[in-house]
């Protein structure tokens, strides 16, 4: 009962966030929308390196290997897996007329869902792997710090849904079908954190290696999709601003509860 509640944390902040169409005008307001992709940003980073990277570190040297390996090609794993599906799957992101990945004959309200989405992989990869480490005992991860971690992810997905439903509602789509794409968007979330304990746990001594793979695909985001999104225009200031308040958020969760 934990463990399913942990991993629907996230999911269940899109969710909300995605509802906000249904209480807010059409259109989001740009700074807002700024100021929320850098605060998703900074959620992220301090999630990679205080839940992900640094128990990755710490797991190896406690057992007596060689601390930065798993850390590092962990790390570089995620991001080239992220890339790989960010030059694969087609999607478009927001204020971008120029769809990625393979050409393919999609609605632009079906590539918007999808690029979200894609993002949504690593962030449920990162709360399965955490909760793996928790039910396993004896690598340094608490019950607690991985809730803090779901916890995280969840404050952060509530921007998302918000970000994802109000350009759909924008397209022209009714405030109910906008809020279900939205809502779609973040099972993905459970379901990559469910995959991923089942990996962690068939593949015990993987677990360092599957946290940094995590923390990696999570960067491979921020630097790829949503810093460049909250700096693009006038007013990137209050992106950063986003960001730093996001970071510390995150970083007092993890280091209070974890």
């Amino acid at each position: 009962m934990q463990l399913a509640l942990g991993l629907l944390i996230p999911f269940a902040g899109t969710t909300i966030g995605s509802a906000m169409v249904f209480c807010m005008r059409r259109e989001m307001n740009g700074k807002v929308e700024k100021l929320l992709l850098g605060f998703a940003s900074g959620v992220m980073i301090a999630a990679s390196i205080w839940s992900l990277l640094i128990p990755a570190i710490d797991m190896t040297a406690e057992r007596g290997g060689i601390a930065w390996i798993p850390a590092t090609a962990g790390f570089l794993g995620g991001m080239a897996f992220l890339l790989t599906l960010d030059s694969l799957i087609p999607h478009l992101h927001l204020e971008s007329t120029q769809p990625e990945g393979v050409e393919a004959n999609l609605k632009k309200t079906t590539m918007l869902v999808l690029a979200v989405t894609l993002h949504n992989i690593p962030e449920g990869m990162s709360v399965g792997v955490t909760f793996a480490g928790a039910l396993l005992g004896n690598t340094g991860i608490t019950m607690a710090g991985a809730f803090a971690l779901a916890v995280g992810i969840a404050i952060q997905n509530f921007p998302e849904g918000a970000i994802i439903s109000m350009p759909l509602r924008g397209e022209g789509m009714s405030r109910l079908r906008s809020f279900v794409y939205g809502a779609l968007s973040g099972i993905v979330e459970p379901v990559a954190a469910a995959v991923t304990i089942l990996l962690a746990g068939q593949i015990v001594p993987a677990l360092p290696y599957l946290l940094a793979f995590a923390a990696g695909a999570m960067i491979y985001v921020v630097v790829e999709e949503l810093i460049p999104e909250s700096q693009a225009g006038e007013h990137s200031n209050i992106g950063t601003v986003g960001v730093a308040a996001g970071f510390v958020i995150m970083m007092i969760l993890d280091v209070a509860l974890g």
